[in-house]
């Protein structure tokens, strides 16, 4: 019994030795491996109606004002911006009480962001991410627009692109 008692310490620290070199072993050990995940498809960018922020006079411009809406709860990056030339729905339309007014006289120029394009913030609880811009003369009027253009109000219908 006396032997043991003397080595008993000794056995507890070569023990506790042995579990702390496997321990580090293991936090310490590079390894390598795969994984797969799988992602939810992204929903697509959306955003308001654009109208333009100034008065349109024949052979004029004007920046355009928007909003982008990112209902993802990641960002969103967005490269360019031009009309939405969906078949069926213009992508110019003049309010009621323009109605006369010929659409076609409008243009809108692609927008890039100088090539950068733009990140959307990502949705937030039940909130989509929001981007608020002003497009820099992005829409024209041609000379050949008619006196019942005066006064209009237009929409523009736009498209994301990534």
């Amino acid at each position: 019994m006396r032997r043991l008692r003397g080595r008993a310490p000794l056995l507890a620290v070569a023990i506790l030795a042995c579990f702390a070199a496997a321990s580090f072993a293991y936090w310490t050990a590079a390894g390598a491996g795969t994984t797969t995940t799988v992602l939810p498809d992204p929903l697509p960018v959306s955003f308001s109606a654009a109208t333009p922020t100034a008065q349109l006079s024949p052979g004029g411009d004007s920046n355009v004002a928007i909003v982008m809406h990112n209902p993802n709860a990641y960002f969103a990056q967005v490269t360019a911006m031009e009309l939405d030339l969906d078949p069926g729905v213009p992508p110019f339309i003049a309010d009621g009480a323009h109605s006369a007014c010929d659409v076609s006289v409008l243009s809108f120029v692609r927008q890039t962001n100088g090539g950068a394009g733009w990140r959307v913030p990502p949705k937030v609880g039940a909130d989509d991410g929001m981007l608020a811009l002003e497009l820099p003369s992005a829409i024209l009027m041609s000379t050949a627009a008619a006196n019942a253009c005066q006064g209009a109000t237009f929409t523009v219908r736009l498209v994301a692109r990534d």
